[in-house]
């Protein structure tokens, strides 16, 4: 039986996930997520940081000793917004091969949208119904209009967790003001994502793993994401009322509220704000949440 491991390497988070391929079906036998925070301190300046570069191989390091535990026959890793766009990301690669024998490839903006498709193609079956999937990560956010079986319509854009917190997150609560300036900067950025919703009129919006996790665990203390639980209805009253509470609560308050992981205590509020907008782009009439993503999307096609 062959096992592979499929490596994401994200904005914010670094995430490992080990299968065995046994027919059409894997098993996943081991994930592991880091809190790399990789664009931490230079996002603006395209650069990874030195902090965050040592804190990158490390990750990778730890990775390379549970994928020689499971004695992984392929590895495949992935990386994206913080590394597209760092001008030393050829130095992280090159000591990353150089240390661990791994190879990373920075993928473009459509490919991480055809992968993430991929991803949520094997949760949720979507049918012949028109959805809008919405990844937000660190660095970047993916849209994807589709079905079951293609792609009408794909676009990454620069607007990922991270970078919107340093640019609009001045205060704790965040100001109405900066509320205001972020609404204005999503208008002029995403109008193209409104011109095809109008065309496509996609009745759903499925969320990608990431803040959408934390949405479904806010709302059911029962919630675990997991390969066996790929799918999650978020009710829209309660995405509601939970979105209120986060906008207009301080980083304390965020802390000690059941759900919210160290990791999102303070890009949830953007992300917040950026699900509220694109709610309101359009009218959804459900909300659902994939547990499954970028290396799940890798680990399908593979297979």
């Amino acid at each position: 039986m062959n096992s592979i491991a499929i490596i994401d390497l994200g904005t914010n988070t670094f995430h490992l996930l080990i299968a065995e391929i046994s027919g059409k079906r894997p098993k996943v036998i081991f994930q592991e997520t880091i809190a790399v925070k990789l664009g931490e301190g230079g996002m603006k300046d395209g650069i990874i940081n030195a902090s965050a570069f040592d804190r990158g191989v490390s990750a990778i390091k730890q990775f390379k000793t549970s994928i020689d535990h499971y004695g992984v026959v392929q590895i495949k890793a992935f990386a994206t917004s913080a590394l597209r766009s760092a001008s030393n990301s050829k130095n992280f690669t090159e000591i990353i091969w150089k240390e661990t024998g791994i190879t990373i490839e920075i993928i473009d903006g459509n490919r991480e949208a055809e992968l993430i498709f991929s991803g949520v193609g094997a949760a949720i079956n979507m049918k012949d119904q028109s959805s809008l999937i919405m990844d937000i990560g660190g660095g970047s956010v993916e849209f994807i209009i589709c079905n079951q079986d293609q792609i009408f319509w794909k676009k990454s854009f620069d607007i990922g967790a991270a970078r919107l917190m340093d640019q609009f997150h001045k205060s704790d609560p965040i100001s109405e003001s900066n509320i205001s300036d972020l609404h204005c900067y999503l208008n002029a950025v995403l109008i193209d994502l409104k011109t095809e919703l109008d065309s496509y009129k996609p009745k759903q919006l499925i969320g990608s793993a990431g803040a959408f996790e934390t949405f479904a665990s806010m709302l059911n203390p029962d919630f675990k994401s997991g390969f066996k639980n790929p799918e999650f209805t978020i009710d829209l009253d309660q995405f509601e009322k939970i979105s209120k509470f986060i906008i207009a609560s301080n980083h304390e308050e965020r802390a000690v509220t059941a759900g919210i992981p160290v990791i999102r205590v303070d890009m949830i509020v953007v992300a917040t704000l950026l699900t509220c907008y694109v709610l309101n782009l359009h009218e959804f009439k459900i909300l659902k949440l994939s547990t499954y993503s970028l290396k799940e999307g890798v680990l399908f096609e593979m297979i």
